[in-house]
């Protein structure tokens, strides 16, 4: 080519570019503002624009969007459905049939397109996978076996498209109301619409509690709910989000309640409401936990009618756990409440200043007999202990039973054999005799009767209470007869004052420091009284370390230098070192502590005096370690040496321990760590935020919640492995279930059927129950198993066994539902590798917490 016509063609080009650029808006400006994209968009919603772009404006259509869609008026669920009218409709008939159709035809369009893929697989083989010697001599021994390898990872890909598309075609439940092979909860009337009974005089008549069966004791609890109020007890694991609100609408009925409340477990920071669900303010705008909230809401009536929802635990201690609240307020519509209080060691708390306007009553006497919840709340882990062995004999006679019903029948049963009413009307007579009878355990006297009565004289006329109803001490004018020069008279000067505690006065100067809380008491600053609370449990919790240190180590201890040995060196060194290194630890931070607050004013600090004590755990982590080696130590010496035994039964469960055991004391040092979260959070909210101890008091919290959840870990550890081997032993010939981070979800009784015609319709096939199975639901596996049940003669318990049938991995389970039919109802099938089980359950509502639980599980193991 000639070099002029070159650059000829060369300048034609860039003359035709110059031209191009001047109209095109490619110069200077980016893609994502044309108007060919933004003008579709604004036509579509209805948002035209008020005027002719000119020809070199770009960019109008797009700033016309944004600017559409930020004076948009975003309404809450709630608003919505008062301004536009509810959004979820249930269906009518004839869409759930055709529903229904188009999923069967997705289910078999599925299998054909897997049958399909199967064969091509078979019908084009890679090469060099005969088997042959010439493929084996070819191939690098190094190298894998990429025709295996592909075919592994194509075979896994499609197991998986194949138990993710069962899960999706599984019926689903509507957001208001159940549909499909789920029963309605809404009544249809004989117009055939929907009501949902949500009067304002219903509203203002029903009261609903929520009881999670993870509260220590929750059949007392059940049972001190009022008559007027309905109780829903749930289970805290082996339950979804949507699991439980499928309960609390089937409670309701469609009705609308006035107050609702939640008492589960947490603390000031979170509520533990489900297994795998701590509700905070970092997991509260998930969707899953977001949707929950805007549909329990929306159950309750509004702030203006008077409605709230009611969470019996104490969230208002701390900032976190006020964010929480608020934030459910904003994104519900109504009014979310809980206590202020901070009690440590018990559910005290409960009976503290609630959030919210003031009332006439207090939200526990909305729901709850107060005189049996504060019998509940004193008495808590003992009745625990008591209704374990309770639980297990009777929860085979009531297994058909629903939760609430069984609970309170077992609730009731323990109030009326244990006389609780009568003890709580007589708890200060029984705390004034425990004192005196600790008193009276230090000296020998002659005069038991005698002196037990100065004792209560002397305490009773100490006693009086301050304009708060807190209990103080007070000097009394009257007159006492008794002989000054008497042994028991001395004994009572010196042991009369208002502590608990074995320490010597050398160790722990407790004078001081009950001097010190009532002077904090006389405060009501609220900083100064979590300040106060922190003090005074503090001492309480050296004392119980204490306790162990004077009346088993030192004995001991004395008893092996006098050569007459109850335990081996090696032995008191194992149970004892650990427990008395912590209380030397505490008892130096009990002495910062008092030391720092002998002059307490607004602007002290004790933020520091945590730090510095966090910094000191490891004494902490060398006992959680050996915690389990320290009881295994105290069982095998309690069953080889009956010396020891005898000093056991000795000083167990008497006064001077609290009428607690040794490994009832041990507990002490697991619960403590909750505790100094709750207090601190207590303490950071009451301090102001330009306030010095701001910074170090989340430090403090920060640390503590750290080491904490390292204490959960290994409490869930130990937990789970009990379970397991529990399971283990129960069903006959499985196989060994422990495994790392493997845990039980739910295990579910179910019949097994058989269908006689599998060739006809669902809605005409006829099933027959052959056998009865239960299914033990992991985090990673399905467990099947037969039940059986036999009856002994002149009895009316049975006893059921149960024999190992197979296991699968969740991530090949598939999942099919069978529509309620004349035949039938609450079925459903599981098809796994190698087995195929039909199933159905009992009710309606078990079908569908374990159908949600299944899903949600599978989906967990198949996304990991």
């Amino acid at each position: 080519m000639p070099v002029g016509n070159f650059s000829q063609k060369t300048l034609e080009m860039e003359s035709f570019h110059t031209k191009f650029s001047a109209w095109t808006p490619f110069n200077n400006k980016s893609l994502n503002k044309q108007d060919c994209l933004w003008m579709p968009k604004c036509i579509k919603l209805g948002w035209f624009l008020p005027y002719t772009p000119a020809q070199n404006e770009y960019g109008a259509w797009k700033r016309h969007y944004i600017a559409c869609v930020s004076n948009l008026d975003w309404l809450t669920p709630r608003e919505a459905a008062a301004v536009y009218g509810t959004l979820n409709e249930p269906k009518r008939e004839d869409e759930e049939l055709q529903e229904r159709q188009r999923e069967k035809c997705l289910r078999k369009i599925i299998w054909e397109k897997i049958a399909f893929h199967k064969k091509e697989l078979f019908k084009a083989r890679p090469p060099w996978v005969s088997g042959t010697c010439c493929s084996r001599s070819l191939k690098p021994p190094c190298q894998p076996h990429l025709s295996q390898t592909w075919r592994a990872e194509f075979y896994g890909a499609l197991e998986k498209r194949l138990v993710l598309a069962s899960l999706e075609a599984l019926p689903k439940r509507s957001n208001v109301s159940g549909s499909h092979s789920y029963p309605l909860l809404l009544k249809r009337n004989h117009r055939g619409g929907f009501k949902t009974d949500g009067t304002s005089h219903c509203a203002s008549t029903l009261h609903v509690m929520l009881i999670s069966s993870r509260i220590p004791a929750y059949e007392m609890v059940v049972e001190g709910v009022k008559a007027g109020v309905t109780a829903m007890v749930y289970e805290h694991s082996g339950v979804t989000l949507e699991g439980l609100l499928y309960l609390i609408e089937t409670a309701l009925q469609g009705r609308k309640a006035q107050s609702m409340g939640i008492f589960s477990s947490g603390d000031s920071r979170e509520i533990n409401l489900l297994q795998g669900y701590k509700i905070g303010i970092k997991n509260l705008l998930r969707p899953e936990v977001r949707d929950f909230w805007e549909k329990l809401g929306s159950y309750v009536a509004t702030e203006e009618e008077g409605g709230h929802v009611d969470f019996f635990v104490p969230l208002g201690a701390s900032e976190a756990g006020v964010e929480v609240l608020s934030q459910l307020s904003q994104l519900t519509g109504t009014f979310f409440s809980a206590p202020t209080g901070i009690a440590t060691g018990s559910y005290q708390h409960i009976f503290s200043d609630w959030l919210g306007p003031q009332r006439d009553w207090a939200p526990p006497s909305i729901y709850f007999i107060e005189s049996k919840l504060q019998v509940w709340s004193s008495f808590t882990e003992f009745l625990e202990d008591s209704l374990k062995s309770v639980r297990k004999e009777l929860n085979p006679l009531f297994k058909d039973l629903q939760k609430s019903v069984s609970g309170r029948m077992i609730g009731q049963f323990m109030f009326e054999t244990l006389s609780m009413a009568n003890i709580l009307n007589n708890q200060d007579i029984a705390q004034a005799l425990a004192d005196g009878l600790m008193a009276l355990s230090k000296e020998d006297s002659d005069k038991p009767l005698e002196f037990l009565s100065y004792f209560l004289l002397k305490k009773h006329s100490k006693k009086s209470k301050d304009s708060e109803g807190n209990v103080i001490l007070m000097e009394c004018d009257s007159k006492v007869t008794w002989d000054p020069r008497t042994k028991e008279r001395n004994a009572i000067e010196d042991n009369s004052q208002d502590t608990k505690s074995s320490l010597s006065q050398s160790d722990l100067d407790v004078e001081v420091l009950v001097k010190l809380e009532r002077k904090l008491q006389m405060d009501s600053d609220r900083r100064t009284r979590v300040v106060r609370e922190l003090l005074e449990s503090e001492r309480q919790y050296v004392q119980v370390l204490g306790i162990v240190r004077d009346v088993y180590a030192r004995p001991l201890r004395a008893a092996l230098s006098s050569n007459r040995a109850i335990l081996s060196a090696a032995n008191i060194h194992i149970i004892f070192s650990d427990t008395l290194r912590i209380l030397n630890l505490n008892r130096e931070f009990l002495d910062n502590l008092r030391d720092r607050l002998q002059e307490w004013g607004p602007a002290h600090c004790v933020g520091e005096i945590f730090i510095k004590f966090g910094s000191q755990l490891n004494i902490y982590t060398n006992f959680f370690n050996n915690y389990s080696v320290v009881l295994k130590t105290i069982e095998k010496c309690r069953e080889m040496t009956p010396a020891f035994r005898a000093f056991l039964k000795r000083h167990d469960k008497t006064i001077v321990t609290k009428m607690l055991s040794l490994p009832d004391l041990l507990l002490y040092p697991s619960r403590r760590f909750e505790e100094y979260i709750n207090l601190l959070s207590a303490l950071r909210l009451h301090t102001p935020a330009g306030h010095a101890d701001r910074g170090d008091l989340s430090t403090a919290v920060d640390q503590i919640k750290k080491y904490k959840g390292y204490i959960d870990k290994i409490k869930e550890n130990i937990k789970m492995k009990e379970q397991l081997l529990d399971l283990q032993t129960k069903v006959w010939g499985c196989p060994p279930l422990s495994e790392v981070n493997r845990y039980l979800i739910r295990s579910q009784d179910v019949a097994q059927l058989h269908c006689c015609d599998e060739e006809m319709d669902f809605s005409l096939r006829l099933y027959e129950q052959i056998c009865d199975l239960s299914f033990f639901l992991f985090n990673d596996a399905l467990l099947v198993s037969s039940r059986s049940i036999s009856h002994t003669p002149f009895e009316r318990t049975s006893k059921t066994t149960y024999q190992f049938i197979a296991s699968v991995a969740l991530p090949r389970l598939l999942i099919e539902d069978i529509p309620d039919s004349k035949y039938v109802k609450n079925a459903f099938i599981l098809q796994g590798p190698k087995h195929e089980w039909i199933c159905a359950t009992e009710v309606a509502d078990d079908k569908f917490l374990w159908l949600s639980v299944l899903q949600q599980a599978i989906r967990s193991s198949v996304g990991k």
